[in-house]
């Protein structure tokens, strides 16, 4: 069964075509700037790649051209469209609506829909390229796959926040966590990496990158998370505040005059750990800058790194214990600094690494020390994967 997996952001559009007989990635590609000047696809199949200049002028032509490059003769991996079998979307938000992914009705469409106003940035565009998939490979199945769907089975003593409950009726605020996606795969291969069943395990994983998200995993279902109503909650990340105090914004509309969307910005985009260095929100500029004595630069990676393990501790006492800590994404897969830096003075958890084996970047490693009771895992996240996995069940699962 070929699965084509499609992840729509406002003007980029990102696609990977799998072969679930062994999980192939028979080719994978990205396309830029679309409704913007000097758009363009990058087709990679094998080790090749074309790129295809362009004017895509919205979603429905970027995925007219990626369907055009996987059957080109050329530099195509089908003969036919009629060899895709389904197609997996990342949708991002499903509200409460959804607990795991679907096949896409009219109905689902509404809930999408209607979802929007919880993610403004998101679903529309994700919403774009799923009725353009529609459109374009009419009677093919076509699957959401939701970044809150994995955290819906928090409890209400996680999700709920401390403001008058008429609020959480009248405007579902609460919790909803993401990168679902992310969390559900490592935390899965995680359980496979430990040989224990999923059901079995304790796992807290932490996906870290320019966008950052810790979750506890009991028996394989989120429990806790920490990104909450909209992915600012939590962690200090690249740009985003993270947890603060609420009265800091009111306390600073008043003081500068700020709108709501200038509020937005300021937590946003210009937070982070951009903000408290004044030197880049990327973590390797910092590690750079740190490392020629930049003090900005390391205060705001020792925060961050405190702020994790802080996370950390708090989500072992969550779930009673912790059999694995599992690092992920491009900050967590990369950064054998920030590891260490993470991980130093949880020895009371049974965590230790090996200094030699967490020198490793970007691949699948136990770097915990041989006597360590808790393991410390770096796997590479692949929510593609996931994508394609989940679109793989419910399509079989109709057939």
């Amino acid at each position: 069964m070929k699965i084509l997996v499609i992840n729509c952001g406002s003007s980029s559009l990102k696609y990977q075509l799998f072969n679930m007989e062994n999980e192939e990635v028979m080719a994978k590609g990205l396309v830029e700037r679309i409704g913007l000047p000097g758009s363009i696809l990058t087709h990679r199949y094998g080790e090749e790649k074309k790129v295809i200049e362009d004017e895509i002028s919205d979603h429905e032509r970027a995925i007219k051209l990626v369907l055009d490059a996987i059957v080109n003769p050329e530099y195509g991996v089908l003969s036919s469209m009629k060899e895709i079998s389904a197609v997996g979307h990342r949708v991002v938000h499903a509200g409460e609506d959804f607990s795991g992914s679907v096949l896409l009705t009219e109905e689902v469409m509404k809930a999408i829909r209607k979802n929007s106003e919880l993610a403004p940035l998101h679903n529309p565009p994700n919403i774009m390229g799923i009725e353009a998939c529609q459109r374009l490979m009419p009677g093919v199945p076509q699957v959401a796959v939701f970044d809150t769907a994995f955290h819906q089975t928090m409890p209400p003593k996680a999700y709920l926040y401390g403001i008058p409950y008429e609020y959480y009726e009248k405007y579902k605020i609460r919790k909803y966590g993401f990168h679902g996606t992310s969390h559900k795969y490592v935390a899965q291969r995680a359980a496979a990496l430990l040989g224990k069943p999923i059901e079995q395990c304790k796992i807290i994983t932490c996906h870290l990158g320019n966008g950052a998200s810790i979750a506890a995993v009991d028996g394989g279902k989120s429990v806790d998370t920490t990104m909450g109503f909209t992915p600012l909650e939590g962690l200090m990340m690249g740009t985003r505040s993270g947890d603060i105090d609420a009265t800091v914004i009111t306390f600073l509309m008043e003081k500068e005059g700020w709108t709501t969307e200038q509020v937005n910005n300021f937590v946003n985009k210009k937070s982070g750990v951009l903000g408290l260095s004044g030197v880049s929100s990327d973590f390797r500029d910092l590690e750079t800058a740190a490392g020629q004595g930049n003090e900005r630069a390391q205060i705001a990676l020792d925060r961050f790194a405190y702020g994790v393990k802080k996370y950390i501790g708090a989500y072992a006492a969550v779930l009673d214990g912790v059999d694995a800590i599992v690092f992920t994404a491009g900050l967590g897969e990369n950064s054998a600094s920030m590891r260490e830096s993470i991980c130093s003075g949880l020895g009371y958890l049974g965590v230790k690494i090996d200094s030699e084996k967490n020198k490793i970047r970007g691949q699948e490693m136990d770097v915990s020390a041989v006597d360590a009771k808790t393991k410390v895992l770096v796997i590479p996240t692949n929510e593609e994967l996931m994508i394609a996995r989940d679109t793989y069940d419910i399509v079989k699962g109709k057939a």
